[in-house]
């Protein structure tokens, strides 16, 4: 069994003793610690709540909302939902938080407490530091009979976010209708199969092929949206003679698509294309994570605009994008964030964000993924001793190619021309992630065996 506590929200597997998994006792514990942290921040004691399909799901909603009565707390329950679909609700409910009952891309036996402030964001380092603290040092008031809070049940949302979504300048419905797409999707049985449908009816599609769509939280495969485990959408898209495929996580914040031959688009590339689109029509700055593929800075470039790197995470991104007034940013896993919405990765608006590129290009779906510059990333990891001081081994890497351009906001990152690569220490285990990109597999996989090769060198020197 696992716990996992971080800034951003209480991740964990189901079962097993207090402490040591996401019990019934931990759920209570962090959602106390969490709206606890609410009514001292805020004026409003109203929290948005809503879930993926996950198996587990029910009964951690009855327990996270259950809690949060007890404290006073007034809960909206928006039900099977998306994590973008909750972040927007936030703010729309003049809520003073909100919290996403999902593991994200983890098997059926994880869920997780995702942490969002009143703006509908993820919290930030600081105030999640102070929910852990709370929880670690309990002091919690709970009401008293008659002030136990409310609880409201709005299934609305789902028709919400995508009247919002529709009405988006970017967003021609009329250009995607008249493509006449057909479109196969797999949702892994989870909230996707519900809201991704009903988006692209609404923007007109008329030939959906459903693919796990049924919202048991009976994961068929792998929920991560690699393509190792998409064989079978790829399958259907040829069988079917699809245009495309979309291809979405449980909580819908991870967007890729199959080309209609049944390879892959590149999940990479999903935020590359849909940014491609933007800067056409806003100019203006992007932002992605360093461990990114390097082509979004090739189209920003373009497009005479600037990009700039964040450090890995999605609160990191965020920031780095209103710090720059970004138009649009994202993750190279195929999150989009497009502040004309809302401040979180959205799949559902990334879907029609492509949607009307693809219609308006007139092109296969593969040609257009054929405009874009070809990189590769290969990652790997290095295994150390517990005892290592991982920190000062890479501040020798850094020395190594100190007259390369690199960057140390996250671990250490190296410039060489068109390549790159990233050293990531791991922050529960004595490892160190390594991703390179390069203009091809094997020159990337090769530039990383030789920071693997300078490493062991510098450890046999110690």
């Amino acid at each position: 069994m696992t716990l996992i506590k971080s800034i951003s929200g209480i991740r964990g597997t189901i079962g097993g003793k207090a402490g040591g998994g996401l019990t019934p006792i931990d759920i209570v514990k962090f959602t106390a610690a969490f709206g606890s942290w609410v009514v001292k921040k805020s004026q409003h004691k109203k929290i948005v709540v809503g879930r993926d399909a996950r198996i587990s799901g029910e009964m951690v909603n009855n327990l996270v909302i259950g809690t949060l009565q007890g404290l006073g707390i007034d809960v909206i329950d928006v039900g099977l939902s998306t994590t973008p679909t909750v972040e927007i609700a936030v703010p729309l409910e003049n809520a003073a938080g909100g919290i996403i009952l999902t593991a994200s891309h983890n098997p059926k036996q994880w869920n997780a407490l995702k942490l969002l402030n009143a703006k509908g964001e993820f919290i930030s380092d600081a105030d999640g530091k102070e929910v852990l603290e709370l929880a670690e040092n309990p002091d919690f008031d709970f009401a008293s009979v008659d002030e136990l809070g409310k609880v409201t049940l709005d299934h609305s949302y789902l028709q919400k976010h995508i009247d919002i979504i529709l009405n988006l300048p970017l967003v021609d419905t009329e250009a995607i209708k008249k493509a006449g797409f057909k479109i196969a999707v797999d949702a892994v049985n989870s909230t996707g199969g519900i809201f991704v449908p009903a988006l692209l009816k609404a923007l007109g599609v008329d030939t959906v092929y459903e693919l796990y769509c049924e919202p048991t939280g009976h994961f068929p495969h792998n929920p991560e949206p690699l393509p190792e485990h998409l064989t079978e959408i790829s399958k259907l898209v040829q069988q079917k003679g699809a245009d495309l495929g979309i291809v979405v996580d449980p909580d819908v914040d991870r967007l890729c698509f199959v080309n209609e031959d049944g390879s892959m688009f590149g999940e990479e590339y999903t935020l590359v294309a849909v940014a491609d689109y933007v800067l056409k029509h806003t100019p203006g700055n992007t932002v992605s994570n360093l461990s990114s593929t390097r082509a979004l800075r090739d189209v920003t470039e373009k497009a005479g605009c600037v990009y700039n790197a964040a450090a890995v995470g999605e609160v990191n991104v965020v920031t780095q994008m209103k710090a720059t007034n970004a138009v649009i940013g994202g993750e190279g896993n195929g999150g989009i964030i497009y502040p004309e919405l809302h401040y979180g990765r959205d799949a559902l608006v990334g879907i029609a964000l492509f949607l009307t590129h693809l219609a308006k290009s007139a092109k296969p779906i593969s040609v257009l993924r054929n405009t874009y510059p070809a990189y590769f990333i290969s990652k790997n990891k290095i295994t150390l001793t517990p005892e290592m001081d991982i920190d000062a081994l890479l501040l020798q890497v850094q020395d190594k190619y100190k007259n390369q351009p690199h960057s140390t906001i996250d671990g250490l990152k190296i410039e060489f021309d068109n390549q790159w690569v990233h050293l990531r220490k791991s922050n529960t285990e004595p490892i160190i992630r390594i991703y390179s990109e390069a203009e091809s597999e094997t020159i990337a996989d090769n530039l990383a065996k030789k920071i693997i090769t300078d490493i062991k060198e510098i450890l046999k020197l110690d």
